[in-house]
């Protein structure tokens, strides 16, 4: 399992459990990913770590004093696993 983080700007878009489909967004040098429709957005991503999965699920969202962070796992292999 594949486990991402993604910023939510407000609260109870999501929940643990929720399925959730993603949208891949390119920039020159890195990759970003969406939580359709526009729900969260991932941190950039390196093109050697790309997200192959286009679903998911929601594991847990977190409050901070930063904001709302969905983490979400994904049915493929961690790159940054050791094996």
């Amino acid at each position: 399992m594949r486990e991402m983080i993604f910023k939510m700007e407000r609260p109870g878009l999501l929940k643990a459990g929720d399925e959730i489909t993603i949208t891949e967004g390119l920039l020159p040098s890195n990759y970003y990913y969406t939580i359709d429709p526009s729900l969260a957005m991932s941190g950039n991503i390196p093109f050697t770590k790309r997200l192959l999965s286009r679903t998911g699920k929601v594991k847990d969202v977190e409050h901070n004093e930063r904001g709302y962070y969905v983490k979400a796992v994904f049915d493929e292999e961690d790159p940054d696993a050791v094996h």
